[in-house]
């Protein structure tokens, strides 16, 4: 059976149909994922807003997995570097179990909260019986501004 030849305007959709692809399923009502906490870049109203559902969300998931108080200690809030890791991974607990997850997301979770396990060690040690206030880092007067423009004046892609 001899199959008739096609027109150019037939090849040229069929090409169009071939680089199209498969169709992309999406939720256009709904936004794409969790938006991280910019803590730095919050308004006041977004900061109270913020730091109330990371504290719902830290003292559930400190109980639910019996998280000890050398991990994440109650003053967890006054520690920079564990409000930044808890923040993280509430941002990924509630992405993990959103209903448009695709089902992997909680294991994914549990896997990531294993790898962030040593790194909430050492963000709150220290603060087992009580708040120890550590010395923030600061870096008034310890840059040269004059070596520091000549540097990055200089080309460093070599």
């Amino acid at each position: 059976m001899n199959e008739r030849e096609r027109t150019p305007e037939e090849i040229q959709d069929s090409i169009a149909q071939q680089l199209s692809g498969p169709p992309i399923l999406t939720h256009p009502t709904e936004s794409p994922g969790v938006p991280p906490v910019d803590w730095r870049h919050l308004s006041s109203d977004e900061s109270r807003a913020a730091w109330t559902a990371l504290r719902t969300w830290v003292e559930w998931f400190t109980v639910r997995y019996s998280v000890p108080i050398s991990v994440v200690p109650a003053c967890w809030w006054k520690h920079g570097a564990l409000v930044e890791e808890l923040s993280a991974l509430h941002n990924f607990h509630q992405a993990s179990f959103d209903k448009n997850d695709s089902g992997y997301g909680p294991l994914e979770w549990h896997e990531r909260l294993a790898q962030a396990q040593p790194r909430l060690q050492r963000a709150g040690s220290g603060c087992t019986s009580g708040h120890y206030e550590l010395k923030p880092r600061s870096w008034v007067g310890e840059t040269d501004e004059a070596e520091w423009d000549a540097w990055i004046d200089q080309n460093h892609a070599d």
